[in-house]
Protein backbone atom coordinates (compact mmCIF):
# COMPACT_ATOMS: atom_id res chain seq x y z
CA UNK A 1 0.00 0.00 0.00
CA UNK A 2 1.16 3.36 -0.46
CA UNK A 3 0.58 6.98 0.39
CA UNK A 4 1.75 10.09 -1.62
CA UNK A 5 4.35 8.00 -3.21
CA UNK A 6 5.45 6.48 -0.21
CA UNK A 7 4.78 2.71 0.81
CA UNK A 8 3.78 1.33 3.87
CA UNK A 9 2.76 -2.06 5.29
CA UNK A 10 -0.32 -3.19 7.26
CA UNK A 11 -0.53 -5.74 10.25
CA UNK A 12 -3.29 -7.72 11.67
CA UNK A 13 -3.95 -8.64 15.59
CA UNK A 14 -2.73 -11.92 15.33
CA UNK A 15 1.11 -10.77 13.73
CA UNK A 16 2.37 -10.72 17.05
CA UNK A 17 4.01 -13.65 19.31
CA UNK A 18 2.66 -14.20 22.81
CA UNK A 19 2.79 -16.93 25.14
CA UNK A 20 -0.23 -18.83 25.42
CA UNK A 21 -1.82 -16.88 22.44
CA UNK A 22 -5.30 -18.68 21.38
CA UNK A 23 -5.78 -17.07 17.89
CA UNK A 24 -5.31 -20.80 16.58
CA UNK A 25 -7.90 -22.45 19.06
CA UNK A 26 -10.11 -19.59 17.63
CA UNK A 27 -12.56 -22.78 15.26
CA UNK A 28 -12.28 -24.65 18.69
CA UNK A 29 -13.96 -21.72 20.76
CA UNK A 30 -16.39 -20.28 18.71
CA UNK A 31 -17.36 -23.53 17.57
CA UNK A 32 -18.45 -24.54 21.29
CA UNK A 33 -20.39 -20.84 21.65
CA UNK A 34 -22.37 -21.26 18.62
CA UNK A 35 -23.32 -25.06 19.54
CA UNK A 36 -24.08 -24.30 23.12
CA UNK A 37 -25.08 -21.00 23.92
CA UNK A 38 -27.37 -18.72 23.06
CA UNK A 39 -28.33 -15.13 23.44
CA UNK A 40 -24.72 -13.62 23.09
CA UNK A 41 -24.41 -10.13 22.75
CA UNK A 42 -21.92 -8.96 25.68
CA UNK A 43 -18.37 -10.72 25.69
CA UNK A 44 -15.91 -9.96 28.05
CA UNK A 45 -12.65 -11.32 27.59
CA UNK A 46 -10.89 -10.44 31.31
CA UNK A 47 -7.11 -12.10 30.81
CA UNK A 48 -7.42 -10.58 27.14
CA UNK A 49 -3.36 -10.99 26.33
CA UNK A 50 -3.28 -10.02 22.77
CA UNK A 51 -7.44 -9.82 22.27
CA UNK A 52 -7.36 -12.56 19.82
CA UNK A 53 -10.61 -13.85 21.36
CA UNK A 54 -12.58 -10.72 21.49
CA UNK A 55 -11.51 -10.60 17.61
CA UNK A 56 -13.65 -14.01 17.30
CA UNK A 57 -16.86 -12.02 18.23
CA UNK A 58 -17.66 -9.22 15.67
CA UNK A 59 -20.52 -7.33 15.63
CA UNK A 60 -20.38 -8.11 19.09
CA UNK A 61 -20.34 -5.92 22.49
CA UNK A 62 -16.90 -6.86 23.67
CA UNK A 63 -15.22 -5.74 27.17
CA UNK A 64 -11.86 -6.87 27.37
CA UNK A 65 -9.18 -6.39 30.30
CA UNK A 66 -5.60 -7.44 30.73
CA UNK A 67 -3.81 -6.29 34.09
CA UNK A 68 -0.96 -5.59 32.00
CA UNK A 69 -0.93 -1.72 30.69
CA UNK A 70 0.64 -2.99 27.10
CA UNK A 71 -2.15 -5.50 26.54
CA UNK A 72 -4.78 -3.59 27.09
CA UNK A 73 -3.27 -0.07 25.23
CA UNK A 74 -3.03 -2.83 22.28
CA UNK A 75 -6.60 -3.96 22.94
CA UNK A 76 -7.62 -0.25 22.97
CA UNK A 77 -6.34 0.51 19.83
CA UNK A 78 -8.48 -2.50 18.22
CA UNK A 79 -11.32 -2.69 20.17
CA UNK A 80 -12.00 1.13 21.73
CA UNK A 81 -15.19 2.40 20.85
CA UNK A 82 -13.92 6.07 20.07
CA UNK A 83 -12.82 6.67 16.27
CA UNK A 84 -9.99 7.32 14.91
CA UNK A 85 -8.55 9.07 11.51
CA UNK A 86 -6.56 6.27 9.54
CA UNK A 87 -4.89 8.85 7.29
CA UNK A 88 -3.59 10.39 10.41
CA UNK A 89 -2.41 7.15 11.65
CA UNK A 90 -0.68 6.65 8.05
CA UNK A 91 1.16 9.41 8.29
CA UNK A 92 2.75 9.06 11.16
CA UNK A 93 3.66 5.90 10.47
CA UNK A 94 5.31 6.52 6.92
CA UNK A 95 6.93 9.99 8.57
CA UNK A 96 8.56 7.37 11.67
CA UNK A 97 10.07 4.90 9.12
CA UNK A 98 11.55 7.36 7.00
CA UNK A 99 13.57 9.07 9.93
CA UNK A 100 16.77 7.20 10.06
CA UNK A 101 19.19 9.56 12.50
CA UNK A 102 18.35 9.92 15.99
CA UNK A 103 19.94 11.17 19.36
CA UNK A 104 20.66 9.10 22.38
CA UNK A 105 17.63 8.62 24.77
CA UNK A 106 16.16 6.21 27.63
CA UNK A 107 16.32 3.21 24.95
CA UNK A 108 19.59 3.63 23.93
CA UNK A 109 21.35 4.23 27.46
CA UNK A 110 19.36 1.27 29.19
CA UNK A 111 18.70 -1.30 25.56
CA UNK A 112 21.12 -0.93 23.49
CA UNK A 113 22.71 -3.93 21.33
CA UNK A 114 20.59 -6.05 24.12
CA UNK A 115 17.37 -7.45 22.56
CA UNK A 116 17.99 -4.78 19.83
CA UNK A 117 20.75 -2.59 18.11
CA UNK A 118 21.80 0.68 19.02
CA UNK A 119 20.07 2.51 16.42
CA UNK A 120 17.34 0.28 16.36
CA UNK A 121 16.67 1.32 20.11
CA UNK A 122 17.49 5.36 19.01
CA UNK A 123 14.32 4.74 16.91
CA UNK A 124 12.27 3.41 19.34
CA UNK A 125 12.97 5.95 21.79
CA UNK A 126 12.38 8.92 19.12
CA UNK A 127 9.26 7.19 18.36
CA UNK A 128 7.69 6.78 21.87
CA UNK A 129 8.34 10.00 23.08
CA UNK A 130 7.11 11.70 19.72
CA UNK A 131 3.81 9.61 20.01
CA UNK A 132 3.71 10.39 23.52
CA UNK A 133 4.15 14.38 22.93
CA UNK A 134 2.34 14.36 20.07
CA UNK A 135 -0.51 12.89 22.52
CA UNK A 136 0.04 15.51 25.37
CA UNK A 137 -0.51 18.56 22.73
CA UNK A 138 -3.71 17.27 22.03
CA UNK A 139 -2.69 15.96 18.25
CA UNK A 140 -3.72 12.53 18.80
CA UNK A 141 -7.23 10.94 20.62
CA UNK A 142 -6.88 8.33 23.13
CA UNK A 143 -7.54 5.52 20.13
CA UNK A 144 -4.95 6.93 18.21
CA UNK A 145 -2.39 7.23 20.97
CA UNK A 146 -3.07 3.36 21.49
CA UNK A 147 -2.71 2.38 17.84
CA UNK A 148 0.66 3.62 17.21
CA UNK A 149 2.10 2.61 20.37
CA UNK A 150 0.74 -0.93 19.35
CA UNK A 151 1.70 -0.58 16.10
CA UNK A 152 5.52 0.01 17.63
CA UNK A 153 5.56 -2.71 20.05
CA UNK A 154 4.13 -4.90 17.16
CA UNK A 155 7.32 -3.94 14.85
CA UNK A 156 9.77 -4.54 17.97
CA UNK A 157 8.25 -7.68 18.27
CA UNK A 158 8.99 -8.44 14.55
CA UNK A 159 12.26 -7.70 15.51
CA UNK A 160 13.50 -8.53 19.02
CA UNK A 161 16.71 -10.93 19.35
CA UNK A 162 14.60 -13.43 21.79
CA UNK A 163 12.65 -16.78 21.51
CA UNK A 164 9.04 -14.62 21.48
CA UNK A 165 9.54 -13.33 25.15
CA UNK A 166 11.85 -11.34 26.99
CA UNK A 167 13.05 -13.01 29.58
CA UNK A 168 16.37 -12.85 28.27
CA UNK A 169 17.93 -11.82 25.07
CA UNK A 170 20.30 -13.58 22.21
CA UNK A 171 23.97 -13.08 22.68
CA UNK A 172 26.17 -12.42 19.76
CA UNK A 173 22.70 -12.49 17.76
CA UNK A 174 23.00 -10.72 14.26
CA UNK A 175 20.62 -7.14 13.87
CA UNK A 176 19.47 -8.02 10.35
CA UNK A 177 15.98 -6.59 10.33
CA UNK A 178 15.45 -2.87 10.80
CA UNK A 179 12.44 -1.47 13.05
CA UNK A 180 10.04 -0.83 10.69
CA UNK A 181 6.37 0.55 11.84
CA UNK A 182 3.24 -1.43 9.98
CA UNK A 183 -0.73 0.39 10.14
CA UNK A 184 -2.79 -1.68 12.24
CA UNK A 185 -5.79 -2.31 10.38
CA UNK A 186 -8.22 -1.39 12.75
CA UNK A 187 -11.69 -1.08 12.70
CA UNK A 188 -12.46 3.07 12.55
CA UNK A 189 -15.88 2.37 14.16
CA UNK A 190 -16.26 -0.22 16.58
CA UNK A 191 -19.23 -1.42 18.60
CA UNK A 192 -20.27 2.03 20.40
CA UNK A 193 -20.69 -0.28 24.00
CA UNK A 194 -16.96 -1.50 23.79
CA UNK A 195 -14.69 -1.20 26.90
CA UNK A 196 -11.53 -1.68 27.42
CA UNK A 197 -10.14 -2.16 30.92
CA UNK A 198 -6.10 -2.37 32.60
CA UNK A 199 -7.28 -4.18 36.13
CA UNK A 200 -6.99 -7.18 38.23
CA UNK A 201 -9.75 -9.39 36.68
CA UNK A 202 -11.05 -10.37 40.22
CA UNK A 203 -11.58 -6.64 40.34
CA UNK A 204 -13.03 -6.11 37.55
CA UNK A 205 -15.89 -9.27 37.61
CA UNK A 206 -17.39 -7.22 40.76
CA UNK A 207 -18.04 -4.56 38.73
CA UNK A 208 -19.12 -6.14 34.74
CA UNK A 209 -21.90 -8.14 33.24
CA UNK A 210 -22.01 -9.99 30.11
CA UNK A 211 -23.39 -12.63 28.27
CA UNK A 212 -20.07 -14.73 28.22
CA UNK A 213 -17.23 -14.12 30.01
CA UNK A 214 -14.39 -16.13 28.25
CA UNK A 215 -11.65 -16.53 30.74
CA UNK A 216 -7.81 -17.41 30.14
CA UNK A 217 -5.73 -16.86 33.12
CA UNK A 218 -1.97 -17.87 33.15
CA UNK A 219 -1.68 -22.14 33.86
CA UNK A 220 1.68 -22.07 35.33
CA UNK A 221 4.57 -20.31 37.19
CA UNK A 222 5.67 -18.24 34.32
CA UNK A 223 4.40 -14.60 35.25
CA UNK A 224 3.76 -12.43 32.18
CA UNK A 225 5.13 -9.31 33.92
CA UNK A 226 8.90 -11.13 33.23
CA UNK A 227 7.90 -12.47 29.82
CA UNK A 228 6.66 -8.89 28.38
CA UNK A 229 8.82 -6.53 31.15
CA UNK A 230 10.34 -4.40 27.83
CA UNK A 231 6.46 -4.08 25.95
CA UNK A 232 5.41 -2.81 29.39
CA UNK A 233 8.24 -0.67 29.54
CA UNK A 234 8.02 1.33 26.20
CA UNK A 235 3.85 1.35 26.04
CA UNK A 236 3.60 3.16 29.72
CA UNK A 237 6.85 5.08 29.12
CA UNK A 238 7.55 6.05 32.25
CA UNK A 239 11.19 5.97 31.98
CA UNK A 240 11.85 3.41 35.03
CA UNK A 241 15.42 2.24 36.69
CA UNK A 242 16.43 -0.84 34.94
CA UNK A 243 18.32 -3.46 36.57
CA UNK A 244 19.86 -7.31 35.83
CA UNK A 245 20.88 -8.73 32.71
CA UNK A 246 17.60 -9.21 31.55
CA UNK A 247 17.36 -5.13 31.88
CA UNK A 248 14.05 -5.18 33.73
CA UNK A 249 12.24 -2.70 35.69
CA UNK A 250 9.81 -3.38 39.11
CA UNK A 251 7.02 -5.15 37.89
CA UNK A 252 5.34 -5.99 41.91
CA UNK A 253 2.27 -4.46 40.46
CA UNK A 254 1.72 -6.65 37.48
CA UNK A 255 2.46 -9.85 39.07
CA UNK A 256 -0.63 -12.60 38.76
CA UNK A 257 -1.41 -14.94 41.84
CA UNK A 258 -2.44 -17.67 38.93
CA UNK A 259 1.13 -17.96 38.95
CA UNK A 260 1.88 -18.87 42.25
CA UNK A 261 0.46 -21.42 45.10
CA UNK A 262 -2.89 -19.34 45.55
CA UNK A 263 -4.17 -20.42 41.92
CA UNK A 264 -6.87 -21.91 43.06
CA UNK A 265 -8.19 -19.50 45.84
CA UNK A 266 -7.97 -17.00 43.85
CA UNK A 267 -9.63 -18.52 40.94
CA UNK A 268 -12.96 -19.21 43.07
CA UNK A 269 -12.91 -16.29 44.28
CA UNK A 270 -12.96 -14.96 41.13
CA UNK A 271 -15.55 -17.37 39.94
CA UNK A 272 -17.71 -16.52 42.79
CA UNK A 273 -18.30 -12.69 41.88
CA UNK A 274 -18.31 -13.44 38.56
CA UNK A 275 -22.41 -11.98 37.10
CA UNK A 276 -23.01 -13.59 33.79
CA UNK A 277 -25.01 -16.14 32.00
CA UNK A 278 -22.46 -18.65 30.57
CA UNK A 279 -18.44 -18.68 31.58
CA UNK A 280 -16.11 -20.36 29.00
CA UNK A 281 -12.73 -21.20 30.59
CA UNK A 282 -9.41 -22.43 28.64
CA UNK A 283 -7.16 -24.26 30.91
CA UNK A 284 -4.63 -27.04 29.40
CA UNK A 285 -4.29 -29.87 30.92
CA UNK A 286 -0.20 -29.82 31.53
CA UNK A 287 -0.42 -31.05 34.99
CA UNK A 288 2.97 -32.31 36.02
CA UNK A 289 3.70 -33.04 32.06
CA UNK A 290 6.27 -30.51 31.65
CA UNK A 291 9.16 -28.57 33.13
CA UNK A 292 8.37 -27.66 36.65
CA UNK A 293 7.85 -23.66 36.10
CA UNK A 294 4.96 -24.95 33.17
CA UNK A 295 2.94 -26.93 35.05
CA UNK A 296 -0.49 -25.62 35.82
CA UNK A 297 -1.58 -24.43 38.88
CA UNK A 298 -4.74 -25.30 39.39
CA UNK A 299 -6.02 -28.84 39.38
CA UNK A 300 -8.73 -30.87 37.47
CA UNK A 301 -10.78 -31.64 40.17
CA UNK A 302 -10.64 -27.70 41.83
CA UNK A 303 -11.50 -26.28 38.22
CA UNK A 304 -14.68 -28.69 38.09
CA UNK A 305 -15.87 -28.45 41.43
CA UNK A 306 -15.60 -24.70 41.55
CA UNK A 307 -18.05 -24.17 38.16
CA UNK A 308 -20.01 -26.85 38.89
CA UNK A 309 -20.70 -24.97 42.23
CA UNK A 310 -21.83 -22.33 39.96
CA UNK A 311 -24.16 -23.82 37.55
CA UNK A 312 -24.17 -27.04 35.13
CA UNK A 313 -20.77 -27.69 33.67
CA UNK A 314 -19.77 -29.52 30.57
CA UNK A 315 -15.95 -30.04 29.27
CA UNK A 316 -14.56 -29.61 25.34
CA UNK A 317 -11.22 -30.84 24.35
CA UNK A 318 -9.16 -30.14 21.09
CA UNK A 319 -5.39 -31.78 21.03
CA UNK A 320 -2.67 -29.28 20.94
CA UNK A 321 1.10 -28.40 21.13
CA UNK A 322 1.72 -26.94 24.24
CA UNK A 323 4.64 -24.49 25.21
CA UNK A 324 6.88 -26.28 27.85
CA UNK A 325 10.22 -24.73 28.91
CA UNK A 326 11.67 -28.31 29.29
CA UNK A 327 12.73 -30.29 26.47
CA UNK A 328 10.95 -33.29 27.40
CA UNK A 329 8.73 -35.16 25.14
CA UNK A 330 4.78 -33.97 26.27
CA UNK A 331 2.01 -35.92 24.84
CA UNK A 332 -1.73 -36.80 25.38
CA UNK A 333 -1.86 -32.73 25.68
CA UNK A 334 -5.23 -31.00 24.79
CA UNK A 335 -6.59 -27.20 25.48
CA UNK A 336 -9.57 -27.85 27.08
CA UNK A 337 -12.70 -25.52 27.31
CA UNK A 338 -15.09 -25.92 30.40
CA UNK A 339 -18.16 -24.33 29.83
CA UNK A 340 -20.36 -23.28 32.71
CA UNK A 341 -24.05 -22.63 31.98
CA UNK A 342 -24.18 -20.49 35.58
CA UNK A 343 -27.13 -21.31 38.07
CA UNK A 344 -29.96 -17.61 38.22
CA UNK A 345 -29.63 -15.76 40.86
Amino acid sequence: MGFKGKLYKTTLINNRRYLGNKYKLLPFITKVVDEECTGIDVVADIFAGTGAVSSAFPGKTVITNDIMYSNYVCNYAWFGAETYDPQKIVNYVVEYNAISQYDDNYMTDNFADTYFSYNDCSKIGFIRQDIEDNYQAGDLNDREHAILIASLLYAMDKIAKTCGHYDAYRKGAKFDKPLELRVPLAEVHNNAGNQCFNEDANELVKDIHADLIYIDPPYNSRQYSDAYHLLENVAHWEKPEVFGVARKMERKAIKSKYCTRSATETFEDLIGNINARYILLSYNNMATKGDGRSNAKIADEDIVRILRNKGELKIFSEDYKPFSAGKSSITGNAERLFLCTCNEG
